[in-house]
């Protein structure tokens, strides 16, 4: 946005007019919620000296905005709010690209009733995310409030004042950020193939200058790639350089600016990375080894094992913040492969590896603001291979959460009838109800957990088994499972014909007690499936019946 067209837009607000200019202009990066956002900034590359966050005004917070906060606090980076679509306010009357109070002057009475209210809502949503804001105009202190700028993105309400603003605070505070120094810094945000050209990339020319026919190293999934920039393009002044259209050719062009590079070879460029000029003295090598730090750094989080999801994201930043996140303690998913772009067939092969591996809950492959290709999605039904899409991190983790959690439970049901749970239990003689085959009589839980399906057996007679629990009653009513304190009847079926043959009075009697029969197998299926079902207490006892039954 060249100064002239901020001029132009803010001629009407009286601020204007005494407010001397001397940014040359404003270069806006539009990103999708936070993910890209997390990717300009995390990548270290500072691309952002002031930001916008827009807050609905209908809808207040929502998840996305609030992870945008945590990472502005994080960074220190300064930035407005834009309380957007005022225009949706109930019988709000637009006056197109009017600045803001302008048209809140024009407005009945409700109206502006339900905007205070509304504002209110938006100022109590920020302190309770620890952040002092207030209208732009009534703002006591910019260095300790947000500043919040009503705006229509439809009507262009308010655009005015959010342009002057971000003038204002510019020039006062980032003055010293904002100084122009000719060290290249280049951040490559996005790879296009463009008719006429070939494959193109947008970079953000922070700093420096770049000229048609340099020597360039980009950053690939394959290693650095160097190569010669054919054109050097930007869109007309007002325009954005992803929509298509025509562009301005240029020989030489000095930063700040959004720039379209056509070159050969960068196909398999990688968002979020540097790119770097190759001057006459430089050492190509060294700036090839500096070029795919960023990469080294990123393929470091892939498990070793090979074992875990696979992992896909349209630039490096995004694929940086999903692997940060799933390695993050909340989290822990293992991750065996990554790459960057759509999801094509051979990212299928890859994923299918894990049930040859015996692990098919991680035949799976997380897509983080990417496309699947019809054949692949067509590969991935085929091979049983799960292919989850999100553009917001937290949804991709809840789409995964909900599909391990269903693994978990079919896993839990497939191991059911072999996983035993500890428990000894202390027979009451006066409620020995039958005492052959099948056995019924009446117990108290001494430890553990008895549960209908549990192995019995009692290790003070040579350790004979008596059958399985076949069912339980506590207060006449019928219960699967009894803890510790519990006194329950219990109906014990046999399994064997040497079971059966079992006598209560004859083989066993009330002194003896009764002990889940567990086994080596019994107890991996425990830990597996049911860690978190078992108490402390009730795993010490699995430790206590190993030794009886001297399992390894």
């Amino acid at each position: 946005m060249p100064m002239d067209d901020i001029k132009k837009r803010t001629e009407h607000m009286e601020e204007a007019k005494s407010q001397k200019f001397n940014v040359p202009g404003l270069l806006v990066i539009d990103t999708p919620g936070h993910e890209s956002f997390t990717n300009l900034r995390s990548r270290g590359s500072g691309l952002c000296d002031i930001a916008i966050l827009v807050i609905d005004i209908m809808h207040g917070l929502e998840q996305q905005t609030i992870e945008s906060i945590n990472l502005l606090k994080m960074r220190k980076t300064p930035f407005i709010v834009a309380l957007n679509k005022i225009d949706r306010m109930y019988g709000w009357k637009a006056i197109p690209n009017a600045p803001f109070r302008e048209s809140l002057a024009s407005q009945g009475r409700d109206q502006q009733e339900e905007f205070k209210s509304r504002m209110k809502a938006a100022i109590t949503n920020l302190a309770e995310q620890g952040l002092n804001a207030s209208l732009y105009y009534e703002n006591p202190d910019i260095r300790k409030y947000i500043s919040v700028v009503p705006t229509s993105a439809i009507t262009g309400e308010g655009v005015p004042d959010m342009l002057l603003l971000l003038v204002q605070l510019t020039q006062q505070m980032l003055a010293q950020r904002l100084m122009y120094c000719s060290a290249l810094q280049c951040t490559l945000l996005e790879v296009k193939a463009i008719e006429g050209l070939g494959t193109t990339v947008d970079v953000v020319l922070v700093n420096g200058t770049l000229r048609e026919g340099d020597t360039i190293v980009a950053c690939t999934l394959n290693g650095a790639v160097v190569t010669q920039i054919r054109a050097l393009l930007t869109p007309h002044p007002m325009k954005e350089l992803r929509v298509k259209g025509s562009y301005q050719h240029h020989k030489f062009l000095k930063a700040a600016q959004g720039v379209k590079i056509a070159a050969h070879g960068l196909e398999q460029a990688v968002a979020g990375t540097q790119v770097y000029v190759v001057g006459p003295d430089d050492d190509i090598e060294e700036i090839k080894d500096e070029c795919v730090q960023d990469m080294d750094t990123i393929l470091s989080a892939v498990d070793r094992s090979g074992e875990g999801v696979c992992v896909q994201a349209s630039t490096l930043g995004s694929l940086e913040a999903l692997l940060e996140f799933l390695r993050s303690d909340d989290v822990k998913i293992p991750v065996s492969g990554i790459n960057i772009g759509p999801v094509h067939k051979k990212d299928v092969m890859r994923a299918s590896v894990m049930h040859e591996r015996k692990k098919p809950e991680y035949a799976v492959i997380l897509c983080f603001d990417v496309g699947v290709s019809k054949e692949a999605q067509q590969m991935a039904n085929d091979m049983d291979v799960k292919i989850f899409t999100a553009d917001i991190i937290y949804h991709l983790f809840d789409q995964f959460t909900a599909y391990m959690a269903q693994v978990r439970e079919r896993k839990r049901a497939e191991a059911s009838p072999y996983a035993v749970f500890p428990c000894i239990l202390k027979i009451l003689p006066q409620f020995v109800f039958n005492k052959k085959d099948p056995i019924v009589l009446g117990v108290d839980i001494a430890e553990g957990i008895a549960k209908v399906g549990t192995p019995i057996c009692i290790p003070s007679q040579n350790f004979i088994t008596l059958g399985k629990i076949a069912s339980m009653e506590m207060n006449h009513k019928d219960v699967d499972i009894a803890r510790k304190g519990d006194s329950v009847a219990m109906k014990i079926q046999s399994t064997t014909a040497a079971e059966s043959a079992r006598l209560y009075g004859r083989h066993f009697d009330h002194k003896d007690e009764l002990v889940s029969h567990i086994s080596r197998h019994s107890i991996d299926l425990l830990k597996e499936n049911y860690r978190n079902d078992l108490t402390k207490d009730e795993w010490l006892l699995v430790v206590k019946l190993k030794k009886v039954f001297d399992i390894q």
